[in-house]
Order: structure tokens, then C-alpha cells, then sequence
């Protein structure tokens, strides 16, 4: 596995070694010792999801409130995403800027988003498969959503039309969020 730095000091970019012939290919999606030494610590997943979705539906921007902060190793298994991620660190030089990044089932691309970010994705292409390994249980009464066009992010969300949850309709504003994460 290559591991790419981005823009933004945390998240990083993985892209599997993909072994293909004719009759199709192979990748190691996960290996504890691997991931924990590309990204330089040793990380503890303790759930998985999936989610389907089609064309043009936005999830997010989500995040948990500390002690409850996940983060998360994402990838597309079916379909395509622009996956979005909010610097919510408030000591970090790259606090409230925006990295974004296509994943697909073409270019198996992993994303790992630390704590300290909000995450969301917009789907490119009906019935994608969305799966994310997350370092701490869902918390419904620790979770928030930043409004997810949000003026002051100004995130390109590259689609049209976009559906959206009644939750994420109710996200904050960014500028009246204070943030808990160093």
C-alpha cells in the first residue's frame, strides 16, 4: 500500500497494491500492521459501515463530539463519491479548510480522516456502495452536523440537484460552531 499526503496535515490518501490478471483482481483492503505504520500510530477500529446511496444524495458534514471523536478509513466499493473533510481542529494551521477527493471502485482508493474533522460525501453514480471503518461506536447523542453548504466552506459539491437528509437540512453553520477538537 502507497500512502499520499494531502494538503491538509492528517488526512491521507491510500492506494492498495491491486493485483490483476485475467481472471480479475486482488487487493488487501485492511492490514493492522501496515496502515498503523503508514500513518505513524496505532489506530483501534471498532466498527464498520456501509452505506448505498444513489446519484446526487450528500451525507454529512458529521463529526462526534469528544470523548466520542471517530475516525474514519473510508472507500468506495460500488459506484463513486466526492468525499469531503473539514479541518474542526482548532490549534491546526488548516483549521476550517476544505480537502476534497473522488473515490471509486476504479481507483479503490482509501481516505483517512482522523478525529477532528467532519466528513461527508456526495454520490456521482446511482447504487453506490460506501464503506467506512470508524475508531469509536456511533453516538447518537454526541453526533453533530455542519450545514452541509455551508457559505463560508464554499465546498464545490460537483453535483446538481443534491438530496439531503432532514437531519443534515438542520446542520450548524460553521461560523457559530465552536469547536471541541484541539
Amino acid at each position: 500500500m502507497q500512502v499520499l499526503k494531502t494538503s491538509i496535515e492528517g488526512l491521507l490518501i491510500l492506494e492498495p497494491k491491486i493485483f490483476g490478471d485475467h481472471r480479475g483482481y486482488f487487493l488487501e483492503s485492511f492490514n493492522d500492521n501496515v496502515f498503523s505504520a503508514l500513518i505513524g500510530t496505532k489506530v483501534s477500529f471498532v466498527q464498520d459501515n456501509e452505506s448505498m446511496s444513489n446519484k446526487n444524495v450528500v451525507r454529512g458534514l458529521h463529526f462526534q463530539y469528544p470523548p466520542h471523536a471517530q475516525g474514519k478509513l473510508v472507500r468506495v466499493v460500488k459506484g463513486s463519491v466526492l468525499d469531503v473533510a473539514v479541518d474542526l481542529r482548532k490549534s491546526s494551521a488548516t483549521y476550517g479548510q476544505v480537502f476534497t477527493i473522488e473515490l471509486s471502485e476504479l481507483n479503490k482508493r482509501q481516505f483517512w480522516i482522523p478525529p477532528g474533522f467532519a466528513h461527508g460525501f456526495a454520490t456521482l453514480e446511482d447504487n453506490t456502495i460506501f464503506q467506512y471503518k470508524c475508531t469509536n461506536y456511533y453516538s447518537p447523542e454526541n453526533e453533530a452536523t455542519i450545514y452541509w453548504n455551508d457559505k463560508s466552506l464554499a465546498i464545490d459539491w460537483i453535483i446538481n440537484e443534491p438530496i439531503i437528509s432532514e437531519k443534515d437540512k438542520k446542520g450548524l453553520s460553521f461560523d457559530a460552531f465552536k469547536t471541541p477538537f484541539e
